[in-house]
């Protein structure tokens, strides 16, 4: 398959908002690969290659210098083969080894083909292909029920593998894939709602359990043997090593548990969620200590519970794993789930989870089962810049930088702006449109990438709090960032101060 057959695709699919086009095209793509282009191709489609950790990252991609073929010459294989050897590199020598390698890759791509490869390698596509749009393209290539395909893959955790088999193999081996304690399986997610009293009218009687600023996990158990696994399902093991200790002293041979871990301090109260997501960075152990929270059993001792409604899973989870459990009660009461919601507000978590008491673990899917309620905070910021988009989004102004006042230059000069963090997200076409003609008119400057601007508009931002951060002077970052709307009758002394964002933060 030649690369430029990808990249087209890819953006035909960007393109359009009709997720029946998207999936058309995605289909007769995936039907045109050889198998052992699948892999490759569906990890390329997902901004998620197939090899894992590359060791690349922007500054690496979009600071080489070469000029590109002016003709499209390079295959699928030839993209996977560059990409094993960068796979493959490590030890002295090895930055050079990759700027190398990506250096030839560049020459012999064309400009759109290189343009799609580093927005695929640094997770940035944004075609809208995401992993339900291509799970129903392998259904209808593969002429598969969608329903078979969606469960391969939520229980085999590897979308790829599932695109090999459902279109390479036959349907009863599509429909013999199931639970594997040691593969860990996507995750049930969650949609959201207002408030605690809301959500219960959605999902009727319920268990309303905390919802903490943690890293989900999930556990297997087979034996002696535990292996621990992210929300994206990297094995942590080694890294978690208190977790491993509490699982393997549990009553049971055989578990796949679901839950959230994080790290407490001196008044066993919460740390900061880089605290906790810090000890996934390295391979030994940190000061910092992890506790698990288990919120649900998936399975136990040769039992699939996935299919079981939720107050069986909770009742085996209590037997199991009592004193590692969730807080949390069962109820169709309003007022006690509002109260348990301010319980967990004021012991410093996010909020609240209300799951339907007689739902099944849907897995790597967001239903209306489970509601996760987190307070939404507001805050008026200043544009300081916007980049140019890409995919559907292409000649746009798109991706804004945020800047919070320093009314008295603790970080930067007397009466400036300091960054704070960027988002594309709630930025609807009509916004995208408006951003275009507009952000010209304040223009101060502007690169091949980005326009920079004057700080004269003010735009009300939706965030789920703050994080520290080093990138930033102020020392943090938003977290969640999505554009209300811009405020036109605000000026830029209205706009909220560096000093009100970070006294979010925990201390």
């Amino acid at each position: 398959m030649m690369f430029s057959e990808v990249v087209a695709t890819a953006e035909k699919v960007a393109a359009t908002s009709s997720r029946l086009a998207k999936i058309d095209a995605l289909a007769a793509l995936l039907r045109e690969a050889r198998p052992e282009e699948i892999l490759p191709l569906t990890g390329l489609l997902l901004a998620s290659p197939r090899q894992g950790r590359l060791g690349v990252g922007w500054r690496g991609l979009t600071s080489l210098e070469v000029s590109h073929a002016t003709t499209s010459e390079l295959t699928l294989a030839d993209i996977d083969g560059s990409l094993d050897e960068l796979a493959a590199v490590s030890g002295s020598g090895s930055a050079a080894a990759r700027s190398s390698t990506l250096g030839r890759l560049a020459a012999r791509a064309t400009a759109d083909e290189w343009d799609f490869l580093v927005r695929a390698l640094l997770g940035e596509l944004r075609t809208g292909a995401l992993s339900g749009v291509l799970l129903d393209a392998i259904a209808k290539a593969a002429d598969r029920p969608s329903a078979s395909v969606r469960r391969a893959a939520m229980l085999s955790g590897d979308l790829g593998e599932t695109a090999l088999l459902a279109l390479t193999g036959t349907a009863e081996d599509l429909d013999e894939v199931g639970l594997r304690v040691g593969r860990p399986v996507q995750p049930m997610l969650a949609s959201t709602a207002a408030s605690p009293t809301a959500a219960l009218e959605m999902t009727g009687e319920a268990s309303v359990e905390y919802k903490l600023d943690g890293a989900r996990i999930q556990v297997h158990r087979h034996g002696d043997e535990v292996g621990v696994y992210t929300r994206s399902l990297a094995d942590v093991t080694r890294r978690v090593p208190e977790i491993v200790d509490i699982v393997r002293a549990l009553p049971a041979t055989d578990l796949i548990l679901d839950g959230e871990t994080l790290s407490l301090d001196e008044d066993g109260g919460p740390r900061p969620f880089q605290e906790t997501m810090s000890r996934f960075g390295a391979d030994v152990a940190r000061e910092v200590a992890l506790r698990p929270w288990f919120f649900d059993l998936l399975h136990v001792d040769g039992r699939d519970l996935i299919d079981e409604p939720l107050s069986v899973r909770l009742g085996e989870l209590e037997r199991v794993a009592g004193e590692w459990r969730m807080p949390g009660i069962v109820t169709r009461d309003a007022d006690a789930a509002e109260q348990l919601s301010r319980e967990g507000l004021a012991a410093g978590h996010e909020g609240v989870l209300v799951k339907a008491i007689d739902s099944p673990y849907t897995a790597g899917r967001r239903g209306k089962s489970w509601i996760k309620v987190k307070p939404v905070l507001t805050y008026d910021l200043v544009v300081l810049a916007a980049e140019w988009g890409s995919g559907r989004r292409r000649g746009w102004l798109s991706n804004l930088h945020l800047g919070a006042r320093d009314p008295d230059g603790e970080f930067g000069e007397p009466g400036g702006f300091v960054m704070v963090g960027k988002t594309f997200k709630g930025l609807t076409d009509e916004l995208l449109r408006w951003q275009t003609e507009t952000f010209p008119e304040h223009e101060e400057r502007r690169t091949a990438s980005a326009v920079f601007l004057r700080p004269e508009l003010v735009v009300e931002i939706a965030i789920d709090g703050v994080q520290r951060s080093p990138r930033y002077p102020g020392g943090i970052a938003l977290r969640f960032a999505r554009v209300k709307g811009y405020r036109p009758d605000k000026t830029l002394a209205d706009a909220d101060t560096i000093q009100s964002l970070r006294a979010l933060l925990r201390t």
